[in-house]
């Protein structure tokens, strides 16, 4: 059996994710990342959305020849939002949920192999410092990269390429985020992490559009998170690791 690291690989585990949090015994594991999806997903959008109604009063009031302009930028709005939700939000989003995704890594991993990294799963408070730690180590590697790529759509000609480069640092920040849960619970620091995906570059990508494509989805978005996770732990016990799981067929049975 070969090691699953292509592309359509990577992306398969995306939506293998979404099979492996219905399952009975990873359900309960489940509901706090989806809530908080639900809550930080609603409390950006309030604020987004009561920010811009106030700076457009002030800009361009209704009384004003100008107001005619606020249906030029809603639209602008919209899509800042969709930027917001699959950047800012990802990392907002996964750093308050981060010792939960942890726990959920562990649950996952135990189904598929029987085995549980670390020690109990049900430890949450081991969980936490190591988790934050390494949720800001990721946020500090993306912004980075994003902020130079960010003039890119200032730049005539050059700014036609950067929605493509875009999705690709997208699909690799995905990666890297959840990819990190099963192999943070076997004591891999960033750098251990980051080389062993750059070995598997071609399913890391496709793994990141496949949950870029989750996100993207009505519904679906909320349960993103917890089936990124699974389907990167997945993907850990079958491929990533450098072994190849014969126990995951039993498990998803």
């Amino acid at each position: 059996m070969s090691t699953p690291n292509s592309f359509f690989d990577g992306a398969a585990y995306a939506t293998r994710g979404l099979r492996l949090i219905l399952m009975p015994g990873l359900r309960r594991f489940v509901w706090v990342p989806v809530s908080v999806n639900v809550l930080v997903f609603s409390l950006l959008v309030w604020l987004g959305v009561s920010q811009l109604e106030g700076l457009l009063d002030r800009l361009l009031p209704a009384s004003s020849w100008l107001a005619y302009l606020r249906w030029l930028v809603w639209p602008l709005f919209v899509v800042a939002l969709v930027l917001v939700v699959f950047y800012s939000f990802t990392l907002v989003a996964n750093l308050i949920a981060a010792p939960f995704n942890s726990l959920l890594a562990e649950r996952v991993e135990h189904l598929l192999t029987g085995h549980i990294p670390g020690g109990a799963f049900d430890s949450l408070w081991r969980q936490i410092l190591p988790t934050l730690r390494s949720e800001l180590r990721k946020a500090v590697y993306m912004l980075v990269r994003a902020l130079p790529l960010l003039v890119l759509f200032l730049i005539p000609g050059l700014n036609l390429l950067a929605p493509f480069l875009w999705l690709l640092l997208g699909a690799w920040f995905l990666a890297i985020e959840y990819a990190d849960y099963p192999m943070g619970n076997h004591g891999m620091h960033f750098d251990e992490q980051h080389r062993q995906l750059k070995a598997a570059r071609p399913a890391a990508l496709g793994f990141g559009l496949g949950v870029s494509l989750l996100m993207a989805v009505p519904g679906l978005s909320f349960l993103a998170m917890p089936a990124a996770v699974a389907g990167a732990t997945a993907w850990w016990c079958e491929g990533l690791s450098g072994t190849t799981g014969s126990t995951s067929v039993t498990a998803e049975r």
